[in-house]
C-alpha cells in the first residue's frame, strides 16, 4: 500500500530533508508540497540538490486537497502551525515539525514562547514525539508533536539515568554545540558567512532557552519532582549536527551499563563502549544517536556525550520513524541510510 503525503512548509531545511528521505521509502507517495512566499516554483528551483525527484509544485496549502492525503508532515515556523493544525480536517493524521504542541501545558507555551496558545483544544490529543519513549502513543495518534532537536539530544542522553535513580538530579549541566541549519534558511545578520565563520558564541544562557520547557517537563514527569538542569547551547560554524555533553554525579560504569541496557533494542541508538566519546562527524545526514560515557578525575563524576543531526535525528527522520508508526509501517522503513562520511 502507497501512504499519500503532504509536505507543509517543504521550502525550509526540514522539509527538504523530509522530501530527501522519503524520496526513497517504498510506502510513501509525496502528492503536495506547501510553501508561503515560493509557492509557484519547482522544488529544483528552491533546492538544486532534488532536482533529480519528479516532484509536486509548490502550493499555497490552502490550495492542498486534503482528502487526497493520508498524513501530513507541518514543517513550519513556531507560532504558526497551530492555526494551520487547527484548519485541516479532523482525521487527518499530522506530524508536526515545530514547537507549536510539544508542551502539554498550554501555560507553559505561553511562558517559553511569548504568546497565548492558538489551538489549545487540539493540544490534550498531541502525543509528544521522542520516538523511542513514546512509540505506543504515537503508534495510535492522530497529532504527534515533534521534540526540540537539542531537546531529544539531552534526553537520549538522561531519560534512562532519571528513571533508574543512578545520578544526582540536582547537579546536571548540559553543554550543547549546534550547527547552523538549527536554526532554519532565514536570512539572519548573525548566520553570514563572515558573521559566524572562524567562531563560536553561547546563546540564551542562564536558563532562557525554549527546549529548557521540554527538559522541565519530561525530566520532572520521570522523576516524580522537579527537575531542573543547567543547560548553554553554543552555536557552531559547522552545517549539521548537535553535540551535547553531560556533566552528571553518578558512577560512570554504573551510568554507561544504565544506558546500554535502555537501548541495547533500539535500532537508531547506539551505546559506545565505556571510555569511547563520538562526534558529529559519526551520525551525519542519519537517524542515528551516538553516547559515549566516561569517568573523570573526581570519584563519582562522569561525562556523558551525545550526538546526532538536528535535521534527521532531531527533527526529519524522527517525523518520519513516527510517521511510519501512525501509518502502520516498519519503523525503521526508509531511515537506514548510513552516515554520509567525510
Amino acid at each position: 500500500m502507497t501512504h499519500r503525503i503532504a509536505i507543509l512548509g517543504a521550502s525550509g531545511y526540514t522539509g527538504a530533508e523530509l522530501v530527501r528521505l522519503i524520496a526513497t521509502h517504498p510506502e510513501m507517495e509525496i502528492v503536495a508540497l506547501s510553501a508561503d512566499r515560493k509557492a509557484g516554483q519547482d522544488m529544483a528551483e528552491v533546492f538544486p540538490f532534488l532536482r533529480h525527484l519528479t516532484l509536486p509544485k509548490l502550493v499555497k496549502i490552502e490550495e492542498i486537497d486534503f482528502s487526497q492525503v493520508d498524513l501530513a508532515f507541518c514543517a513550519l515556523p513556531h507560532a504558526t502551525t497551530q492555526k494551520v493544525v487547527a484548519a485541516l480536517p479532523k482525521d487527518l493524521k499530522i506530524v508536526d515539525l515545530s514547537a507549536d504542541f510539544r508542551l502539554r501545558d498550554v501555560a507553559d507555551y505561553e511562558k517559553w514562547y511569548g504568546q497565548p496558545h492558538f489551538a489549545p483544544e487540539l493540544q490534550p490529543e498531541a502525543v509528544y514525539g521522542l520516538t523511542e519513549f513514546y512509540r505506543e502513543e504515537i503508534r495510535n495518534a492522530r497529532l504527534v508533536a515533534g521534540t526540540g532537536c537539542n531537546a531529544a539530544t539531552g534526553q537520549y542522553a538522561l531519560r534512562p539515568l532519571i528513571s533508574a535513580g543512578v545520578i544526582d538530579l540536582d547537579r546536571i549541566v548540559l553543554d550543547l554545540k549546534a550547527g547552523v541549519s538549527g536554526a532554519g534558511r532565514s536570512l539572519k545578520e548573525n548566520l553570514l558567512h563572515a558573521e559566524l565563520s572562524e567562531g563560536t558564541h553561547s546563546y540564551s544562557a542562564g536558563g532562557k532557552h525554549r527546549h529548557l520547557g521540554e527538559f522541565d517537563q519530561e525530566f520532572s514527569k520521570l522523576a516524580g519532582r522537579p527537575v531542573h538542569v543547567q543547560f548553554t547551547p553554543h552555536l557552531m560554524p559547522f552545517n549539521r549536527g548537535i553535540l551535547m555533553t553531560v556533566y552528571v554525579d553518578g558512577d560512570p560504569a554504573v551510568i554507561h551499563q544504565t544506558l546500554a541496557d535502555a537501548y541495547k533494542d533500539e535500532t537508531f541508538i547506539q551505546v559506545l563502549p565505556f571510555g569511547a566519546l563520538p562526534s558529529t562527524r559519526d551520525v551525519r545526514g542519519s537517524n542515528f544517536c551516538h553516547i559515549g560515557v566516561t569517568g573523570d578525575r573526581v570519584p563519582g563524576r562522569a561525562t556523558i556525550v551525545a550526538v546526532l543531526d538536528n535535521l534527521t535525528k532531531g527533527s526529519s527522520g524522527q517525523a518520519l520513524q513516527n510517521a511510519n508508526l501512525m501509518l502502520g509501517i516498519e519503523e525503521t522503513t526508509g531511515l537506514m541510510l548510513a552516515p554520509v562520511f567525510p
